[in-house]
């Protein structure tokens, strides 16, 4: 049975978000489950302060926030050495 990476990109319509959404899409492995959460939704928000995300675009990856997400921006590097694109 193979198991899912559950990637979080916490998202407000923004065309970074919308960028930062493209690349996670574009970076992800066939078993990668990818949710794109709208912070403008409450139940979303939540989630996203328990996680410890600021600024939106940001990306959780199996429940972890991704480090370059916690203040200076999403980068490919840091998304790949969170398992971003490995099955």
């Amino acid at each position: 049975m193979t198991v899912n990476r559950k990637i979080e990109v916490f998202s407000a319509g923004c065309p970074a978000c919308a960028e930062v959404e493209s690349l996670v899409k574009s970076h992800a492995c066939p078993s990668c489950e990818i949710d794109v959460l709208d912070m403008r939704n409450v139940a979303v928000a939540q989630r996203a302060k328990a996680l410890g995300v600021r600024p939106v675009p940001a990306v959780a990856i199996y429940g972890e926030l991704v480090g370059c997400c916690a203040g200076r921006g999403v980068d490919e590097a840091s998304l790949r050495a969170a398992g971003l694109g490995q099955p």
